[in-house]
């Protein structure tokens, strides 16, 4: 009965343009998820990540688990499309990726604009969230749901062009001098 209360007081995040602020904090969504939810929730709450880790964590709600699962694959299928492209190998550890995965991994790679390149990811991570979208409005997966577009979101709004591209630099050069980053965390 909570979740009916809690989700019916959130603004929407429909609709919202790269140019427009946020209607809600994350601070304030987690503050307002302390007060409504019970603990199994809260804690799936404070798990939700846009980088889930490498290896698979188990999550209580079907949602989550197909978040990070979509959200893992395409992490690797970029790491292996960037590491092919370099001539270099990457460990898949035996995934099979869907073709129209694959394909968007490399055309995210192609990208001369390292910037285009994850707008387009970020749309693509916003069309993989909507389709999760739970049919209930007022289930907790309609929170969990809210929370992850809430961080992608957020994160997006995060982007400075000129910072990006001093960390793209720094990163690519450090991968062409041999040093070893994690495309995965």
């Amino acid at each position: 009965m909570a979740e009916i209360y809690f989700m019916s007081q959130l603004p929407s995040l429909d609709g919202i343009g790269e140019n427009t602020a946020l209607p809600i904090t994350e601070e304030r969504f987690l503050e307002l998820c302390q007060r409504f939810l019970g603990k199994k929730a809260q804690q799936e709450i404070n798990k939700l990540s846009l980088a889930p880790p490498r290896n698979y964590e188990k999550s209580t709600s079907d949602l989550v688990e197909a978040w990070n699962k979509g959200e893992r694959d395409l992490r690797f299928a970029l790491a292996k499309v960037r590491a092919d492209k370099m001539k270099k190998p990457f460990d898949t550890e035996n995934k099979q990726f869907p073709v129209d995965l694959v394909k968007v991994a490399r055309t995210a790679v192609e990208m001369e604009s390292p910037m285009e390149a994850e707008k387009f990811l970020n749309r693509y991570r916003l069309e993989l969230l909507e389709t999760l979208r739970p049919m209930d409005s007022f289930c907790e997966d309609a929170v969990f749901y809210y929370g992850l577009k809430l961080k992608l979101l957020s994160r997006m709004k995060q982007f400075n062009a000129d910072i990006g591209e001093t960390a793209y630099k720094n990163i690519y050069n450090s991968i062409m001098n041999g040093d070893r980053l994690e495309a995965i965390q």
